[in-house]
Formats: C-alpha cells, structure tokens, sequence
C-alpha cells in the first residue's frame, strides 16, 4: 500500500469497502447456514486468555469478532462479564440463545459492531480484551492500527490484550485472490496475513508478554497469539 493510499479517506477507497461489505455478507450467510458452526469448546487461546485474565485481576471482558460466541460464553462460565461484539446480528443471535441455554445470560451482553468504526465504550472502561483471528480478518493495515488504538483507549491501565493472528508462514499466505496489503481470498473468505513486524509495531507503547506460534484446524492454520499489556 502506499502512503497515498494510507492516508485517504474511506470514501475513497471504494475497493476495501467493497470487499468489507462482501466478507459481512459471507459471514451472515455462512453462520445462517451453519449455526455454531465452530462448537461449544473454547478455542485453546480463549482458555489461555481466561487464565492471563484471572492472574491479572480483571473482571469485566470484552470480545472482538465474537461470531457465534463459543468463547464469549466460555469467558462467562468462568465467571467473566463478558461484552461480546460482531459485525453478524446472525452470529450473536445464536450467541444469546446459548447464554440462554447456559444461564450464563445475566453476565453477557451483545452489540452488533464493525471494528472498522470506533469502539462503542467510554475511555479505560473495560479490564481485558480478547480478539481470535478478528485482526486477521479482511482489514487494511490502517484499520488494524486505528483498532488496536480504540482497543488502548478502552482497556483500563495495567488492562491485557490476548488476539490472534495467521502469519506469512500460513500456507494459504499467497494463494488464491490477491486484495493487496497482504490480504487474500480463499474459499470466500479475505484473510490478512501478519508479517512479524507488525505484530512488534503494533506493540509500541504497550509491554509485549509473549508471542506464541501454534497450529489450528486441518490445514492446518499457522498463527500466533499475543499478549500484551497497557502499562499503569
């Protein structure tokens, strides 16, 4: 991307938003068409963050790209208020019916919400956030900056947050259609692949626990978590 393209306005840059509104489209279809479509287990990095939560003290949780909220809910049962986002109102709605289900629907609350746009939380109001492959989704370099400066402004100080990204060593890096800035296509789905810096840069002014590499799925997925606290 160049610095032209970086700094100009959304408007003007009728491609990104074209592919932003056809990913949201694919994701309503593909939860309507495959309700909890990821189970009920938690994802191994939810586990973990829950673990980093607790030893740091936090109480109150929120969930980028929540989806159909298996992790969401996981946080709950651990005794977490959880406030879970996702661009699908299909998505969330399964997630409150499992938080039904699980009696787990007095400490979760859900809010349809695109990261592309500003957090909807006043400043230093939440203790942790937690985002499994949201950052990775079909967003530029630019938004995933804004957004992990609207996840600063929200965190409380000495607040942690655990996200997970695919990395150029995935083997899907590459292959299918090419949307420039390290995004790619496959099988309907826009993925952004994280070169290493970027993890480091998005770091600055935050103290950055652990890169962990780890596997996921069939291919299978090749991703790191990070963990990185808001200084006090």
């Amino acid at each position: 991307m160049s610095d032209d393209d970086a700094e100009a306005p959304a408007e003007a840059r009728p491609a990104e938003a074209q592919l932003a509104e056809a990913q949201r489209q694919h994701w309503q279809s593909t939860y309507t068409a495959h309700p909890g479509m990821y189970g009920q287990e938690p994802s191994a990095p939810a586990v973990h963050a829950a673990r980093v939560f607790r030893a740091a003290g936090a109480e109150e949780v929120l969930e980028l790209g929540a989806g159909h909220g298996r992790d969401s809910l996981y946080f709950a049962r651990e005794g977490f208020t959880v406030r879970a986002t996702d661009f699908s109102p299909v998505g969330l709605e399964q997630l409150r019916e499992a938080a039904r289900v699980q009696d787990v629907a007095a400490r979760v609350t859900t809010e349809v919400h695109d990261v592309r746009d500003p957090l909807p939380l006043p400043d230093a109001s939440v203790d942790a956030v937690f985002a499994h492959m949201l950052m990775c989704m079909a967003l530029s370099t630019e938004e995933i900056r804004a957004l992990v400066g609207e996840v600063r402004r929200v965190l409380r100080p000495g607040g942690t947050f655990v996200y997970t990204v695919r990395h150029t060593g995935d083997a899907h890096y590459g292959a299918g259609t090419a949307r420039g800035d390290d995004i790619y296509e496959h099988g309907g789905f826009a993925v952004h692949f994280f070169p290493r810096q970027l993890v480091d840069s998005l770091a600055d002014g935050w103290t950055l626990d652990e890169v962990h590499a780890f596997e996921e799925g069939d291919l299978p997925r090749r991703l790191w978590r990070v963990t990185q606290t808001l200084p006090r």
